[in-house]
């Protein structure tokens, strides 16, 4: 650096940085009218304060350095009836710093510092807080009143009446500009549906349904226009003063009419704090500094270039000296730290730790369970029947694949040959035809991350998505099993009689519901659509391998394949319960040369087949179902172990940060 330069910089730390206090009071640079209980009115608020301080985030990198820290030592707070902004650069901390408040970072970072609530270490009851995630998560097939109104059924008190709930989810639609689209689906075969701001607008609707006392925002004016930002936003700041909300949003490029209307920023930069304080303020403080906004640019914009530190461009100050955008960022912070901005944000932190706000109200709880269960069935329901990709799509490749097979085994007869014919469509049917039951995994992977964020944000639990699911897709599995299952067993002339065709089809059903269920638990594990396809299909081709078709149960190898893969795998009762459907009661033709003219049905089971006799075809049926709820309540069991996982997780990052 050369000469003129550290003298600039010398002139800038002794003279700007100590005036800087006294200007970024507004107070005393007659910036706003004098208010002396200004603090005292903030803290006489009812509601949620959040507070934190010397807040330190840090993830592993899996190299020998350790771990990167995300956020540094940052310290702030947020009060009732105000929006705190949490804005800068792509990369800078704003989702980490709105997760880490909302108690939602991954069990992968660690967490140093205190988060307080009302000034105490406690969690916050239900419809306390929300967050609005950035991603759009919604159900795509129900249009925007029936979005809403779900949620609204699903998070109210059981002791609203329906049209309490309606005219609450309506006027919440009208407040976030969505009249015209309320008849609107999300989004649709063929058709575009909703654009990406009106969804994000459907986002924050069904969060304010209850009017949370907190309140997260993940970018609520992403994908949105100018007049559109405002106007969300307008609204938002009104429902916080209005029902005494506090507000925590992080924004990117806010225009100048939304910055407006924040009423205080924090501003980061590479995780550490430039400023924190009231927005109109911000103008102020990086013109003491020698970094005015020039006229008729957005405030938001300019702070913006000031602290991006994505290119390495100098920046040129108001006396015409030019700093690299690290030494901008180290003068801005130092100014700052050394400002009555910054004492008076530490003082009121203090302050809040001080007051007596004790616990967060427990607000009224939402429906009970039995209530959930049949709300999420009844939109579980409507989502299957107008996602055409969920059953429709599969029910016609089956209708194919029936006609198909029903046309190459077509009246297979009673001869020799047909026992074999017989034993191989058996086995496609109850294997390879019900391995396409992983078409919706897809479908599902969507409808788990709905459940996912709704159960973050406390709107039901893992038994009531799991008891919907499995009640709402159960019609249509039926409809799947007996229609081109009929076609099939017909037109091969697979044994005649209606208790026979009603155990087939109820063997199909339970197996397109086992792999339903599968798949189920592979999406919970690995949410990863091409590879939880590619690992159900691999456990599914394993069963099949060891369900006594391609190699009989006796010749099965005993390490693995026969103990335990045998008895585990669902196709073993499924092939028995088939087989013993078919050929039990039945003789066929003794083509071959020598022996009897007929061999009766039980012979070929026990000698061909070699099928287990101990127990009738019933009890085969009973395995296969009594698997799907087992399969279901592991389903549960997964869910819940991934929650108390990530929680645990989290304690114990937690507690080794707090160690170190």
């Amino acid at each position: 650096m050369d000469s003129s330069h550290s003298h600039s910089q010398e002139i800038i730390s002794k003279e700007k940085f100590e005036s800087c206090g006294s200007v970024l009071d507004p107070v005393r640079a007659g910036l706003a009218p004098v208010d002396v209980n200004l603090s005292q009115d903030v803290l006489q608020r009812s509601g949620v304060y959040l507070t934190w301080e010397e807040l330190w985030v840090t993830v592993s990198t899996g190299k020998r350095d350790g771990a990167k820290s995300i956020l540094r030592g940052l310290t702030g707070y947020a009060c009732p009836g105000e929006v705190l902004a949490i804005m800068g650069p792509s990369g800078c901390g704003k989702s980490t710093l709105l997760d880490a408040l909302a108690g939602r970072l991954s069990s992968r970072t660690r967490q140093k510092g205190e988060i307080l609530i009302n000034g105490q270490k406690q969690k916050l009851a239900y419809g306390t807080s929300a967050y609005v995630t950035q991603e759009d998560t919604l159900t795509w097939t129900l249009t925007v009143r029936e979005a809403v109104y779900y949620s609204a059924q699903l998070q109210l008190p059981i002791t609203m009446s329906k049209f309490e709930k309606r005219e609450i989810a309506e006027r919440t639609i009208r407040e976030m500009g969505l009249q015209d689209s309320m008849d609107t689906r999300i989004g649709e075969w063929g058709r575009k549906g909703l654009s990406g701001g009106q969804k994000r607008r459907v986002s924050i609707c069904t969060e304010l349904l209850k009017r949370p006392k907190l309140l997260f925002l993940d970018e609520p004016t992403s994908g949105l226009d100018s007049a559109a930002s405002y106007f969300v936003m307008n609204r938002i700041v009104k429902l916080a003063r209005e029902y005494g909300m506090t507000v925590i949003l992080s924004i990117h490029q806010p225009t100048s009419e939304v910055f407006q209307l924040l009423h205080n920023l924090c501003l980061l930069s590479s995780g550490r704090m430039i400023y924190f304080g009231p927005s109109w303020l911000a103008n102020q403080f990086f013109a003491v500094n020698g970094y005015a906004c020039p006229p008729l640019q957005n405030p938001a914009d300019h702070c913006l270039k000031m602290i991006n530190t994505d290119f390495d461009e100098d920046i040129e100050q108001g006396t015409g000296s030019k700093f690299t955008v690290e030494e901008v960022i180290d003068l801005l912070i130092a100014s700052y730290n050394s400002s009555d901005t910054c004492k008076k944000m530490k003082t009121l932190v203090a302050e809040i730790h001080k007051r007596e706000g004790g616990p967060t109200e427990k607000k009224a709880s939402q429906a009970n369970l039995l209530t959930q269960c049949l709300i999420l069935t009844k939109r579980s329901f409507v989502n299957m029947y107008r996602d055409l990709g969920y059953y429709w799509l599969r029910l016609a490749i089956y209708v194919a694949l029936g006609f198909g097979l029903g046309s190459v085994f077509y009246n297979v007869g009673s001869s020799y040959n047909s026992i074999h014919e017989r034993g191989s469509l058996l086995m496609f049917i109850a294997s390879l035809l019900t391995i396409m039951a992983i078409g919706g995994f897809p479908s599902f992977v969507e409808d788990l991350k709905v459940f996912r964020r709704e159960r973050l944000n406390g709107h039901y639990g893992a038994a009531a998505f799991v008891v919907a699911h499995t009640v709402s897709s159960t019609p249509f599995l039926l409809l799947i099993s007996a229609i081109p299952g009929a076609i099939t067993y017909f037109l091969s002339g697979l044994h005649p009689g209606n208790i026979e065709f009603m155990y087939f089809t109820l063997v199909l059903l339970a197996c397109m519901m086992l792999v339903e269920s599968l798949m189920m638990i592979v999406a919970t594990i690995m949410p990863n659509f091409l590879l939880g396809l590619i690992v159900g299909a691999g456990i599914q081709g394993l069963m099949m391998l060891s369900g006594g078709f391609f190699q009989l149960p006796k010749d099965l190898p005993t390490l693995f394949w026969k103990y335990p893969m045998y008895y585990v795998a669902f196709h073993k009762y499924a092939y028995q319960g088939l087989y013993k459907n078919e050929f039990e009661g039945r003789r066929f033709r003794n083509d071959q040369l020598g022996g009897p003219s007929t061999i009766e049905g039980e012979t070929i089971l026990r000698d061909i087949w070699q099928v287990e006799m101990g127990y009738s075809k019933w009890t085969d049926l009973a395995v296969l179902f009594g698997m799907v709820v087992v399969y279901r309540v592991l389903f549960f069991v997964t869910v819940k172990i991934d929650e108390k996982m990530n929680s645990v997780l989290a304690k114990i990052v937690k507690n080794i940060s707090a160690f170190h």
